[in-house]
């Protein structure tokens, strides 16, 4: 079986990382190797030995000058400058992993932050970009000591990734796909892209028609030009269907052929909850499919919009039943056409 956060064999910057440990010399100082001649900045996977920490090196400007003390309060994380021996006027902006744990989610995340600022021109914008970034890692390695998503995060990750493997099957732009799937940012819809939106809502059990939306404006038409609800319902069996692990290795292995889509979309799982360390606990139970809708949101649908709350009220959550709405289904070929790019 395949494992999380591999998008082919190994990561390039795995690869890099797995050949400098290799070396059995003994040093003291960096050993590094330049990431891409095609990206802009002077970018370096290393280690800084004797420790033998992971990092990942900038080569910027001595006279390039900044607080890094500031950012030494980060869990597992740490920033630090280094003389580059080489050339006495550059230096080294190290951001090195000091916990071992992690390393699978700082592959992840280096590739993803490489990607970031690859056509950077500027030390200046180079930093600030860099520093954006660190808070986002902050919050993903606190959550890793988590005990895994809930039994309800497990089956909402489900449909959206189900979603999105039916919409990587339909569309000529994995790029595009990935980019659209904004629910592990909170995002008001789960997919959203220019003037379209596609709501996904997973439900089980007996309540299997009835969903709840969780805002006035999350199925409001007057925001955004065309929204999109997916119903997805599911029973939910031990040792029998497919399970979480299996839908994203299936995802994982179509992405296989397309490096930036895949690392886009492990990192959006990281944002989500799901880590390698938490794998296990989402072997046993398997999903098959009840019933898979689609319906247009426009005109009278059943729903509660911004427009219609008194002032003064908020926090507005509701249901819909489902079998209210057949006159609003439409088709997945309908939807396909409606959110592919043009």
């Amino acid at each position: 079986m395949k494992k999380i956060l591999k998008t082919m064999e190994m990561m390039k910057t795995e690869n890099i990382w797995m050949s400098l440990e290799s070396d059995t010399s003994s040093h003291t100082g960096l050993l590094y190797k330049r990431y891409d001649a095609k990206v802009i900045p002077d970018v370096f996977i290393a280690i800084k030995a004797p420790e033998k920490l992971r990092c990942i090196a900038f080569r910027i400007s001595v006279s390039f000058s900044f607080d890094e003390n500031q950012w030494n309060k980060l869990k597992d994380i740490k920033v630090e400058t280094m003389p580059d021996e080489r050339d006495k006027s550059k230096k080294f902006l190290l951001i090195l992993l000091l916990n071992k744990q992690h390393k699978d989610i700082f592959s992840t995340l280096c590739e993803d932050l490489i990607f970031g600022v690859s056509e950077v021109a500027s030390e200046k914008s180079l930093v600030e970009k860099l520093f954006e970034r660190l808070a986002k890692w902050q919050s993903l390695f606190e959550k890793v000591g988590n005990q895994g998503l809930s039994d309800e995060a497990q089956r909402g990750l489900y449909g959206e990734v189900f979603f999105l493997r039916e919409f990587l099957e339909n569309s000529s732009d994995k790029n595009y796909c990935l980019k659209s799937w904004l629910g592990p940012e909170r995002s008001i819809q789960d997919f959203q892209y220019s003037n379209w939106a596609v709501e996904v809502k997973t439900t089980h059990g007996n309540n299997h028609q009835k969903i709840h939306i969780t805002s006035e404006r999350q199925l409001d038409d007057s925001i955004i030009e065309k929204i999109f609800l997916y119903h997805l319902s599911l029973d939910v069996r031990i040792g029998n269907g497919e399970s979480l692990n299996s839908l994203i290795d299936n995802v994982l292995e179509s992405l296989s052929n397309s490096t930036m889509a895949g690392n886009l979309f492990q990192f959006k799982l990281l944002e989500s909850g799901y880590y390698e360390v938490h794998r296990q606990l989402y072997e046993e139970y398997g999903y098959t499919i009840r019933q898979e809708n689609l319906y247009k949101v426009a005109g009278n649908f059943p729903r509660i919009t911004e427009s219609q709350i008194p002032i003064g009220v908020g926090d507005v959550k509701y249901s819909i039943v489902l079998s209210e709405s057949e006159e609003w289904r439409i088709s997945q070929d309908t939807l396909f056409c409606e959110i592919n790019p043009k």
